[in-house]
């Protein structure tokens, strides 16, 4: 990627000037979502059971690049942007239970062109908000016309609970703009234990309903074959 210099002022300018910059950051989405789209659908009809139940993307814009450059006090240049910064590109990755979630960044992470950087299980550790999610930094080959360039992506996977609490979380505290009341940070962390009782819940059902399983995940009595993921 370019190593092009200019002052942090006007970075989020450099970024909008060098539309290949971004572009990387787009193709890499666009191959990783391939990636997690096969997963699903493959593993859909060998299992009868899909394990991811939407994924969504973004690519965070050059304002948001230029903040954050400075707080991490980069260099202000795309080369020490696109090295230290994990998160220019992004995919959230919603699964039905907390099994899935494992299951489908062991099936992404062992893949041969999939570079596993960093992974931070805030699922087993939440964060003292009540945060839960999986984060991995992966980075994957896009192939361009004329060289193949390695491009950082921040994968998020959570389940339906873990979502549905860091998306009304974030909403509240943009509601706010970070003046919240006394109790908020609180009450958040018991709404948050009520989402991981909810999927620890929702998890013992799943696994009664499959049954035993086999080394494959497939049900070990054929008899729940016919009753669905």
């Amino acid at each position: 990627m370019s190593g092009e210099v200019l002052e942090h002022e006007g970075l989020a300018d450099l970024v909008r000037q060098r539309p290949g910059f971004l572009m990387l950051y787009k193709f890499a989405i666009e191959e990783l979502m391939t990636k997690l789209r096969i997963l699903s659908e493959e593993f859909d009809l060998a299992h009868r059971h899909d394990p991811i139940e939407h994924i969504t993307s973004r690519v965070k814009r050059p304002e948001a690049i230029e903040v954050k450059a400075r707080r991490r006090g980069l260099a202000p240049d795309l080369a020490a942007i696109a090295e230290g910064l994990d998160d220019v590109a992004g995919v959230r990755v919603v699964c039905p239970f907390v099994s899935d979630v494992y299951s489908v960044a062991e099936m992404l992470t062992r893949q041969d062109d999939v570079e596993l950087l960093r992974r931070k299980d805030y699922i087993a550790t939440p964060k003292d908000n009540g945060y839960r999610s999986l984060h991995l930094i992966v980075r994957i080959p896009v192939f361009l016309s004329d060289r193949v360039e390695r491009v950082k992506v921040e994968v998020q996977l959570r389940t339906i609970a873990m979502d549905f609490w860091a998306t009304l979380e974030h909403k509240l505290f943009y509601k706010y703009e970070s003046q919240v009341p006394t109790d908020f940070a609180t009450e958040l962390a018991n709404a948050a234990g009520l989402a991981a009782h909810l999927d620890s819940r929702m998890e013992d059902l799943h696994q009664r309903l499959r049954g035993p399983v086999d080394e494959w995940g497939d049900p070990a009595n054929p008899a729940v074959l016919g009753q669905g993921g």
